[in-house]
């Protein structure tokens, strides 16, 4: 079997509302989505997803995974979608780094293998838990009625898990983990979200002042050396994952005890192969995980349901899911959707779903053997 054509397009992904990081510094409407269609000479179809949050959040850029394809397509083509380490190497010789990039070709090579050998990703990674896994909602908002409003809405969705995004002011940012723990119901899971958007002194002030509520916090700094600087001196838990993006960075966190949780974001990581490794380093040093897409359709957040499938589920803390958050549906209601709350696996070969080609529009590249 061989890759005998790849077909990319491009896809803008409305958000049904406007969204605040790092304080309300950064907003974002509307996502950049790069969807891949991998074909076989054996005419198994696969399909891939690349959507950065937005331009200005991360090192990720919408455009850029278009150049990327467009690059490493010479050294893809021809090669056997089933043998995912041989893809991977292809893409990490054609395009050094630029893991976002290459993030959805991996995906619709998983999508292709599973399809062939008629399991599941999961089960063919050798996981394949059924448990349907709780969706952390994810709150940007400005303010403390903000956060209320945004929580009660995914609330009423079901949602038991919160990623409730602060930053960038000390005083508002303990009122508002204040205000949050005071409404958190029974049973209810909140991670606050940092975004790297505190220095050192303002991380260690709310982290202090907001020691007798025993709550966890995600990236409470620009890289790990400032997460590093300031370990020892809170006793907080602490979740990382944009400083999460090469397996060194993962076995760095683990061995000097940086964090104690695992944000693994596919796109980011350069999809289901690379993560698999930071996900093994991870339970090897009793790491627990959150597993999210960076962004985008219910491709995406399928993808990140079966890497969470292989997590047990005593060390998945949740997933992440985009599919709430926008105005349009490539997939026309298929695929692992919200649940109360959670997303469950299916038994369907491959990924699971594949979007109605007719919404995807025109092609904007295609490259053939």
């Amino acid at each position: 079997m061989k890759i005998s054509r790849i077909t990319v397009f491009h896809v803008d992904l409305p958000l049904e509302h406007p969204y605040w990081l790092a304080g309300g510094s950064l907003k974002f409407e509307t996502l950049d989505a790069t969807i891949v269609k991998l074909e076989t000479d054996e005419g198994l179809i696969g399909w891939g997803e690349g959507t950065p949050w937005g331009h200005t959040y991360v090192p990720a850029h919408g455009p850029g995974i278009r150049a990327g394809l467009e690059t490493m397509a010479p050294f893809i083509l021809g090669l056997d979608p089933r043998n995912v380490l041989d893809v991977e190497r292809a893409m990490d010789l054609a395009l050094p780094g630029h893991l976002y990039a290459k993030s959805p070709v991996d995906m619709a090579c998983w999508d292709i293998a599973g399809q062939a050998a008629g399991r599941p990703i999961a089960d063919l990674m050798g996981g394949g838990s059924r448990t349907p896994a709780p969706i952390a909602s994810s709150v940007g908002a400005k303010t403390v009625d903000e956060t209320r409003e945004v929580m009660e809405r995914y609330r009423a969705r079901g949602y038991v898990a919160h990623s409730v995004k602060i930053g960038g002011d000390v005083e508002r940012d303990i009122a508002r983990i204040r205000d949050v723990e005071k409404i958190r119901k029974p049973g209810e899971r909140v991670l606050y979200d940092v975004n790297r958007a505190w220095t050192r002194q303002q991380a260690l002030r709310v982290m202090t002042a907001t020691q007798d509520l025993d709550v966890m916090f995600e990236q409470p700094g620009e890289s790990l050396d400032d997460i590093a600087a300031i370990r020892a001196l809170h006793p907080a838990p602490v979740s990382v994952d944009e400083s999460l993006v090469t397996l060194q960075d993962a076995c760095r966190i683990a061995r000097d005890g940086l964090a104690e949780v695992f944000g693994i974001k596919l796109n980011r990581v350069g999809g289901l192969t690379k993560a698999a490794r930071m996900r093994d380093v991870g339970l090897a040093h009793g790491i627990d995980f959150y597993v999210m897409a960076t962004g985008g359709s219910v491709l995406a957040d399928t993808e990140a349901l079966h890497l969470a499938a292989t997590i047990p589920d005593q060390n998945l803390l949740g997933v992440w899911a985009c599919q709430d958050m926008l105005t349009v549906d490539i997939a026309d209601g298929r695929g692992p959707r919200n649940t109360n709350g959670h997303l469950a696996l299916t038994d369907t070969p491959g990924l699971g779903v594949a979007p109605n080609e007719d919404s995807l529009g025109q092609p904007v590249a295609i490259y053939t053997s």
